[in-house]
């Protein structure tokens, strides 16, 4: 299944744009945080898909995704050319800003690597991949009791406000079957 953006580094470019219209500086760390949140509460909300074409390895910070680390070690670089985000994940993102964008690095840092996926990579050691299917996991159903200080993902994102036929803004959220009773 394609993934939602082609590049993660357009997702970093999102970010940072978005921070910058903010009028903030958005730290690597921060922006490494909210980059591994995105991918995960992506493939919850939209079960089987990838957000991005990124992989997240330890540090001993917390996670950061390598090709964004080195693309970005000396700030923006100007002759890489950023594709344009679709609405979808766009609205997508701005939920994930308005969630966590207010948390600074350090509180973000501290958060995500309390989730079972980061801690248990990190125990491991520097440079060890956080394995995919381990954040899905954790963001569908732990995330979902709370039990790990994680949110649901339908406390992450936000509904998309459309207009009625009367022409009052109403929210909408994609339509979710609830699961079948095990028997």
């Amino acid at each position: 299944m394609p993934f939602a953006v082609t590049s993660c580094l357009d997702v970093a470019f999102w970010f940072t744009d978005r921070a910058l219209n903010d009028r903030e500086y958005l730290q690597p760390q921060k922006l490494h945080r909210l980059m591994y949140l995105a991918q995960a509460y992506f493939s919850v909300a939209y079960p089987g898909r990838k957000l991005m074409p990124a992989v997240f390895v330890t540090d001993e910070m917390g996670p950061v995704e390598p090709t964004v680390f080195h693309a970005l070690a000396y700030g923006r670089p100007h002759m890489v050319e950023s594709h344009p985000i679709p609405e979808r994940v766009a609205h997508f993102l701005d939920s994930i800003w308005r969630r966590f964008g207010a948390s600074t690095a350090d509180q973000l840092t501290q958060r995500v690597n309390q989730h079972t996926p980061v801690a248990e990579a990190m125990g491991k050691g520097a440079g060890e991949e956080i394995a995919f299917e381990a954040m899905v996991t954790f963001y569908a159903s732990e995330a979902a009791t709370r039990r790990s200080g994680a949110l649901p993902v339908d406390k992450v994102l936000r509904p998309r406000v459309m207009r009625s036929q009367d022409g009052k803004p109403v929210s909408v959220t994609a339509w979710r079957p609830k699961a079948a009773p095990k028997t």
